[in-house]
């Protein structure tokens, strides 16, 4: 009988790549926000993935780039410290090109020790021959342990990633429980769906001036309900006016969709109650930002 083997692996790439989208893939449920905008992921997202083989700890991080304010310097430092404490990095590229911000990926993967699997994705947008000229290209720019097309979106040689990974993890122990899928706290989840909804729903400025904080959980029994109070913060009173929408359409069409989401994840009903609030400049505010979870 094979030994069980487990170990963390680092999820990597510039913002809007897909990394989000294949690991909502890889675990069979949504765990991480997916959206058109870039930099959706801003903490490390630790998804679980259990087979008969094995455990394979995923750390889903923010894309790297070079930040312009204090939240984007969180955000790399999250990446970087990822980088550091794993078994092996797999880096996701967007196979129709290469871009600069992955040559710029690859100067932070200089000094990394473990190995790096190169994940060319979204191979259903491209021809057999593009594929095969892009991971040949690929191959001279980095001496990559091993380069492997996916489609997430697809689902598209997804098993096969996942048994290459085991190739490179360390008999160890199981970390997490069967049924476990992230360590990420239910408040985290819920809230990230809601941002999520506000990503897809309002206009480019918004997305980075936005956060979520989940001010209370409470379940009612009696009614199988559970009841959520959540509070929207922005940067600016024009924003506020643009999340709440005209005679409050938006928060409810934001609200809706993502009580739907949360109600999947918590198996129950919910009534979920949001409140929108000006916080100027939160995202340069070390206070702020420790505030909200970006510690």
């Amino acid at each position: 009988m094979s030994q069980y083997k487990s170990g963390f692996v680092a999820v990597i790439g510039r913002p809007n790549v897909g990394k989000s989208t294949m690991l909502n893939a890889l675990l069979g449920q949504k765990i991480a926000i997916v959206s058109n905008k870039p930099q959706t992921t801003r903490n490390t997202i630790q998804a679980v993935l259990t087979k008969d083989q094995g455990q394979i700890v995923f750390l889903d991080t923010p894309g790297v780039h070079r930040p312009v304010h204090k939240l984007g310097e969180y955000m790399l430092k999250a990446a970087r410290t990822a980088l550091k404490e794993v078994d092996t990095v797999c880096m996701l590229v967007d196979v129709s090109k290469w871009r600069k911000a992955d040559d710029h990926i690859l100067t932070e993967l200089a000094h990394v020790d473990t190995p790096v699997i190169l994940i060319a994705n979204k191979i259903d947008l491209i021809s057999q021959q593009e594929q095969e000229d892009f991971c040949q290209a690929a191959a001279e720019k980095y001496n990559f342990a091993q380069i492997i097309p996916v489609s997430a979106r697809e689902e598209n040689n997804l098993d096969f990633l996942v048994q290459s990974l085991f190739q490179f993890l360390p008999v160890g122990p199981q970390y997490y429980p069967d049924d476990w899928i992230t360590d990420h706290p239910e408040r985290f989840v819920i809230a990230e769906f809601i941002r999520e909804q506000i990503l897809q729903n309002t206009e480019d400025e918004i997305p980075h001036s936005v956060a979520v904080y989940i001010d209370e959980i409470k379940e009612n029994k009696k009614k199988g309900l559970v009841c959520i109070r959540a509070t929207i913060y922005v940067e600016r009173d024009s924003q506020k006016g643009i999340v709440i929408g005209k005679q409050g359409a938006m928060l409810k069409k934001i609200g809706s969709e993502a009580r739907q989401q949360i109600e999947t994840l918590l198996g129950s009903r919910v009534y979920l109650d949001m409140w929108v609030k000006v916080k100027k400049d939160w995202r340069d505010k070390p206070g702020s930002l420790h505030e909200l979870g970006y510690q």
